[in-house]
């Protein structure tokens, strides 16, 4: 048994529920954020890891929640979010 947080029970109703502890949920959100940035940006996975130097195979794990991004991953994708062009300028 996990000494985990559950924030979101499962539905005892829906076999097929499940419960999310407080990572789970945290690293969705951030995947939701990444996800976010880079289609408001019109960029494809490929497109946004060449433009701002994250590898695609990184990237693709942080979207899919399949790994927790980094906070330093997270303070980067937010200044992409506001400076999309000056952060491209300056991986250059």
């Amino acid at each position: 048994m996990t000494n985990e947080l559950i924030v979101l029970p499962s539905d005892p109703a829906d076999a097929e529920d499940f419960d999310v502890t407080a990572e789970a949920l945290d690293r969705a959100q951030r995947a939701r954020l990444i996800r976010m940035t880079r289609t408001k940006l019109g960029l494809s996975q490929a497109g946004f890891a060449e433009r701002f130097r994250v590898p695609v195979g990184t990237l693709r794990d942080w979207e899919q929640a399949r790994v927790t991004p980094p906070d330093f991953a997270i303070a980067y994708v937010r200044v992409i979010a506001k400076h999309p062009d000056m952060v491209a300028k300056a991986v250059a």
